[in-house]
């Protein structure tokens, strides 16, 4: 199946969200948007574009007269964003266990061994995408496209604080172990004990990153 390729612009915007991920910019660091268009080799045309639709993810932030910034962990922004993806996640992994099949079951236990691999590697882009295909697999499963988007749009807004929480040891074994136990309760076909393993997911990265932004 072939893929539409990306615009100069939805390229723009990847390569921002890795800068951020990865901390090559910072929080509160300004963005330098001559040096980044020639980094990218691009016009500042799709630069400011993309700068925009981060802005409206609340990612960066913009200040008249000096630009764009990236923004500053949060942890009201944090437990806001968590708590929408806390009543969303609910509903779409509750249409999704009625959904699952046995194929659909091989296909995640595959993603979590992906995620298993990258999480070896201590690479925080590999761990990042890998655990986002895991997740949203079970998320499409609900065949509720509208509130899948909905989930897309929250997470790419959280991504910076993710690789806080996927940047400790202890934290990555932990989503292993999570991991196993969703796919236990999606295998038992068990809306309470999916939703519960997904809430408890959640809290543990919830509580470890308000820890640091914190501290």
């Amino acid at each position: 199946m072939n893929t539409k390729p990306l615009t100069t612009q939805e390229e723009v915007l990847a390569l921002l969200r890795v800068e951020i991920l990865t901390g090559a910019l910072n929080p509160g660091q300004q963005i330098v948007q001559d040096a980044l268009a020639e980094k990218f080799g691009v016009s500042r045309v799709p630069l400011r574009e993309a700068l925009k639709i981060l802005e409206g993810e609340g990612q960066v932030a913009y200040h008249p007269h000096r630009g764009y910034f990236v923004a500053e962990l949060s942890i009201g922004d944090l437990h806001e964003v968590y708590r929408l993806r806390a009543l969303l996640e609910c509903e779409a992994v509750t249409a999704a266990v009625a959904n699952i099949t046995e194929r659909d079951l091989l296909t995640i236990a595959e993603l979590a061994k992906k995620v298993r691999k990258a999480t070896a590697t201590g690479e925080v882009l590999a761990i990042t995408a890998a655990n986002r295909s895991f997740h949203f697999a079970i998320f499409e499963l609900s065949e509720m496209p509208r509130l899948v988007r909905l989930l897309r749009q929250l997470w790419d807004a959280t991504d910076v604080y993710r690789s806080v929480y996927f940047a400790h040891a202890t934290n990555r074994d932990r989503i292993l172990l999570e991991h196993d136990e969703i796919l236990n309760a999606l295998s038992a076909r068990s809306v309470a004990l999916s939703v519960r393993w997904h809430d408890t997911h959640r809290d543990n990265s919830v509580a470890s990153v308000s820890a640091v932004i914190a501290g």
